[in-house]
């Protein structure tokens, strides 16, 4: 089988908490994105599951009866968010400054050229990046 063979059709992108709670309210009230499933009861796990509209990448985030300790990255493990509007990238972090969740330092400077860096409930890093495709 030749690597140009390969034919997901989806992507997810799943880790544990043991912030279950603050991680859904960071990724659904703080960035705005849409919880498009949760689940109970599976063999002790709960989970959400987010995902951007009409888009097949989805952000699950499990929690175990038993604990679901997640240890952190280093500074440089990142997801990043394209975003065409820095307007919207604005509202954006002030509703997550607002929040409680302040912008950090990106280890690479890369992504503070247009971009916001802010940790998640968990430590993990989030940024927002501007790409404009004028």
């Amino acid at each position: 089988m030749d690597f140009r063979d390969f034919s997901a059709t989806q992507i997810r992108i799943a880790r544990p908490t043991d912030k279950f709670t603050e991680v859904i309210h960071f990724y659904e009230a703080g960035i705005g994105l849409t919880k498009i499933e949760e689940f109970q009861g599976h063999r002790g796990y709960k989970g959400v599951i987010f995902g951007l509209p009409h888009a097949d990448y989805h952000l699950e985030f499990t929690s175990h009866e038993s604990g679901s300790p997640c240890p952190v990255p280093t500074k440089d493990n990142l997801l990043v968010f394209y975003m065409e509007n820095q307007d919207e990238i604005g509202q954006l972090i002030k509703r997550m400054d607002e929040m409680g969740y302040k912008e950090v330092e990106p280890e690479n400077e890369y992504w503070k050229e247009k971009g916001v860096t802010i940790e998640d409930p968990d430590g993990w890093r989030v940024v927002f990046m501007n790409r404009s495709y004028e």
